[in-house]
């Protein structure tokens, strides 16, 4: 079936593209969901129309993200954590943790946005991508101190 994206699917494509896509998906997920249209003479003529608004938009949403990935430059969260000999963490630190560090200094990204491929499990400092949308990404420091006993 062919339908017409009316936002981004990280997945699929970007809003205003035309795709083909398995019935069953367009059907049960992508339209009900409200991102995709069926892509008939009507909607087609639509989007037409609308396009210049959809590139507005996208250009919206850039500007955003790039404003909150500049004001995530230079920002450094430190989490404490429990060692044991020759500096190796009881458990890890995960992007949870991360997250709740974040938080706690009043900057809210959701833990699915920061790439983590494997938790922490060392002293240091490590430098973590987040991932803000529309292909935009910042870089934060995440600081893993000894715990004071």
């Amino acid at each position: 079936m062919k339908v017409i994206l009316k936002e981004n699917v990280e997945t699929l494509g970007k809003a205003g593209d035309i795709l083909k896509v398995a019935d069953g998906f367009a059907r049960n997920f992508l339209i009900p969901k409200g991102m995709a249209a069926e892509a008939n003479v009507r909607n087609i003529k639509a989007l037409e129309h609308n396009k210049q608004n959809i590139i507005r938009k996208a250009e919206k949403e850039r500007k955003l993200h790039e404003g909150m990935a500049a004001s995530l430059a230079g920002v450094t969260c430190s989490i404490s954590r429990r060692v044991g000999e020759q500096d190796k963490l009881f458990g890890s630190v995960t992007a949870k943790d991360i997250e709740e560090s974040l938080l706690a200094q009043d900057i809210k990204i959701d833990r699915k946005a920061l790439v983590l491929d494997e938790p922490i499990k060392a002293i240091g400092e490590f430098p973590i991508v987040v991932k803000l949308g529309g292909g935009v990404t910042a870089e934060i420091k995440v600081n893993v101190i000894p715990e004071q006993a």
